[in-house]
């Protein structure tokens, strides 16, 4: 839960009378238990993982360590597949050195990923 100042700061969404909005999207809150904002006295606080959900946005957390991360929102995935741009990333290679995506963009670039799972 966080206060309307801080979901600002933190995510960039705000508190409005139509709901949450960020960029034009707005949205509204739901009645009841299934509602993101809680009012205690006079306190206003968002619950993050409940709007994440009405989101279809992925969320892991660890709430003993007080960190949260939220992935992105299935129209935001959509739209990077769209444009058929990779995001950014930065990986080590086998002796240490960090390789970043961003170094090889205008180039053809083979990406082979492994996992041992």
């Amino acid at each position: 839960m966080v206060t309307p100042e801080d979901l600002v700061r933190v995510s960039g969404w705000e508190l409005t009378a139509e709901g949450v909005c960020l960029e034009g999207l707005c949205v509204p809150e739901p009645p009841g238990e299934d509602s993101f904002v809680a009012r205690r006295g006079d306190e206003t606080w968002v619950n993050l993982s409940r709007l994440a959900s009405l989101l279809d946005q992925p969320v892991v957390a660890s709430p003993e360590h007080r960190v949260w991360f939220f992935g992105d929102r299935p129209q935001g995935l959509a739209d990077r597949l769209v444009s058929l741009t990779a995001p950014d990333f930065t990986l080590p290679d086998l002796d240490g050195r960090t390789h970043s995506l961003r170094e090889h963009r205008g180039r053809k670039v083979f990406l082979l990923a492994w996992a041992s799972w």
